[in-house]
């Protein structure tokens, strides 16, 4: 079941996932919502300034592209399928007297354009950002909201998702503020709502099988993508960049045994953007660029995903042709 919220892009590499986006709603916990739909097509465009390019337009990794990425949705087409599933949505839950507000796509871009996440997958890689925000990023692209969920009433929850509203309390003894999810996983939802049967996964279920999303296609991609990640690790073109790599950063009065270690430093006092993570940023990216690390990695990890290709070919075909019908079904909701 996809309940619409801003794309995430998950990373392998990143040391925390960005949550993007939260719901609003016109209606009460009480459970007796009512209203019209509203679709806000009259609502000024979302800026696309800060949208991730399909391909990195600068530092290491500039121009570069993993033929796996062929296989997985860009930003942009994420945000035309989820916009149409937030309009499915939306008119779903007026057919129960529901008015909510869902998330804008678009709205709270992630860093990358999509779950291969190339400018941070050997490491920190463009010079010109990290000179700014060393580890970490922009402001505008860590935009850290409350959850879907936490935005709507229960009944409104009920209905959009097929199961009962989360409970968000601090457990025993914990400090700080949150929020925490207490219990197992949620209950199902009541069985209908104002005389009208709720839907096999709440209208969220419904507006994803309206456009046929297979939810799997993008697991199957990312998990090949692990795939490669971790073999082309262990090659030695690429140990051996890595160990001359950790041997520069000695040189730089550095010790990380490679650029994954690095990183980790970079976010230990703080959230990676300390004049110290700036300079061992600095100092991680110009070794790079000295033992040419970026470019064997990427060489060694394009090899293997190519043959990844050959042996997953039925496989991928199939993810491909769904994507683009998905992507055209999504285009004709208006």
């Amino acid at each position: 079941m996809r309940v619409l919220k801003p794309t995430t892009v998950a990373t392998a590499v990143m040391l925390a996932a960005i949550s993007l986006g939260a719901c609003s709603s016109s209606g009460s916990d009480s459970g007796s919502g009512s209203g019209s739909s509203k679709d806000d097509t009259s609502a000024a465009p979302v800026d696309r300034s800060n949208w991730p390019a399909e391909k990195p337009a600068s530092g290491l990794v500039k121009g570069l592209e993993l033929p796996l990425e062929a296989y997985m949705t860009p930003y942009a087409d994420q945000v035309t399928v989820d916009t149409a599933l937030r309009t499915l949505q939306t008119r779903c839950m007026a057919e129960y007297g529901l008015t909510v507000d869902l998330p804008r796509p678009g709205a709270n871009p992630p860093p990358h354009s999509n779950a291969m996440s190339i400018e941070a997958r050997y490491g920190i890689t463009d010079r010109t950002r990290a000179a700014k925000y060393g580890y970490g990023l922009p402001k505008e692209l860590t935009r850290n909201t409350e959850p879907v969920d936490k935005g709507l009433s229960g009944v409104e929850v009920e209905v959009l998702t097929g199961r009962a509203k989360h409970e968000f309390r601090p457990p025993e003894g914990a400090e700080g503020d949150g929020p925490f999810f207490t219990g197992a996983d949620s209950q199902p939802a009541r069985a209908e709502y104002q005389g009208k049967k709720l839907h096999a996964g709440g209208c969220a279920g419904w507006s994803t099988r309206r456009l046929k999303v297979n939810e799997s296609d993008a697991g199957y991609v990312s998990q090949l993508a692990s795939t490669s990640l971790s073999e082309s690790r262990s090659r030695k073109p690429v140990t051996k960049a890595i160990k001359d790599w950790s041997a520069c950063m000695k040189k730089q009065g550095r010790s990380a045994a490679d650029p994954y270690r690095a990183m980790e430093q970079g976010y230990a006092k703080g959230d990676g953007t300390t004049q110290d993570a700036i300079e061992l940023a600095l100092d991680d990216i110009d070794c790079k660029k000295q033992t040419r690390l970026v470019e064997v990695w990427f060489k060694e990890e394009s090899a293997i995903q190519q043959r990844l290709i050959k042996e997953n070919k039925d496989q991928l075909a199939a993810v491909k042709t769904r994507m683009s019908k998905v992507l055209a079904a999504a285009e004709a909701v208006k």
